[in-house]
């Protein structure tokens, strides 16, 4: 048995929790998982085969107690995180296995949508079935919140396995404050969202928020002309803040509330993630602000 981390008992249910998790994890996260296969998968994870045959849900959601962490993590930070030296040398097949070529042994598309900080995935959830023909990727910097997201993505895509539901998005643990451009290639994105993001009160901490004028130029290079940047935040001062450097960089555009109102992305985006349901349970407000990515400005 391995040596269980911490100071947690070997013994304990959280401990054996999440060891068969990770087990499961590395047999299944890189794994194409559909109908010809999920008996198989089953197996692996220990459900019965008539289960499965009943058409009955296969696996179970990942339970979050089991998953405790810091709610926030130092950016600045050396997080001994894996990231390609340039976007050319990323595996993405790994992340996308439902959207491999046969033929070709690679990606049938590349990855446009981003949710950086995804928390635990529930935005990417939602987003999966309005944009069933688009990859979608969660980065997140926290090691166990991102192994909860990867437990979450194996237990839905067997459980609607039929259906090939839930293909189309994957989590990574990494900063996007540091290694965006590894990841992807200039106007590579279509969409870019901020969701409830720390909001680090204090101002010696400011420097740490995720949008800076800085940052804002390197997600400008990843976003392609008309791409979007969505924001929401609970917490005002931060909500003028990302809107004031927005507004300040000459390769954004704030969007109107009328178009805000007809986006099912920001209908999306307010209602689904865990940390928006909780503002909602306590009657909280919440802060949006779209922005577009404007042409490069001609070279005279």
């Amino acid at each position: 048995m391995k040596a269980a981390p911490g100071n947690m008992d070997p013994s304990s249910k959280r401990y054996i929790y999440r060891v068969n998790k990770e087990e499961n994890r590395k047999e299944l996260k890189h794994v194409r998982i559909d109908e010809s296969n999920v008996q198989e998968v089953a197996k692996d994870a220990g459900v019965s085969a008539s289960k499965v045959k009943k058409g009955k849900k296969i696996l179970d959601l990942p339970k979050k107690k089991y998953y405790r962490q810091r709610a926030h993590s130092n950016p600045f930070s050396d997080h001994q995180l894996e990231y390609p030296e340039c976007p050319a040398d990323m595996d993405w097949a790994r992340l996308y296995p439902g959207f491999v070529d046969s033929a070709t042994g690679k990606l049938s598309r590349e990855v446009t949508i981003a949710d950086i900080g995804c928390g635990f995935g529930g935005l990417m959830i939602d987003l999966s079935p309005a944009f069933p023909q688009e990859l979608i990727l969660g980065m997140e910097i926290r090691v166990q919140v991102t192994n909860y997201v990867e437990d979450r993505i194996i237990a839905l895509r067997t459980n609607h396995a039929r259906e090939q539901q839930y293909q189309n998005i994957n989590v990574l643990r990494g900063n996007a404050m540091k290694f965006l451009p590894n990841f992807f290639h200039k106007a590579q994105l279509n969409k870019m969202f901020f969701c409830f993001p720390d909001p680090h009160f204090k101002q010696r901490k400011h420097k740490a928020r995720i949008v800076t004028s800085t940052l804002l130029s390197e997600y400008a290079y990843v976003l392609k002309e008309g791409g979007v940047v969505y924001t929401i935040t609970d917490v005002e001062d931060l909500h003028n803040w990302m809107v004031s450097h927005l507004e300040q960089h000459p390769l954004f555009k704030r969007l109107s509330k009328e178009w805000e109102q007809n986006d099912k992305c920001v209908e999306i985006m307010t209602n689904a993630t865990e940390e928006g349901k909780k503002v909602a349970r306590k009657q909280g407000a919440k802060y949006i602000a779209c922005f577009e990515r404007l042409p490069d400005p001609e070279i005279i």
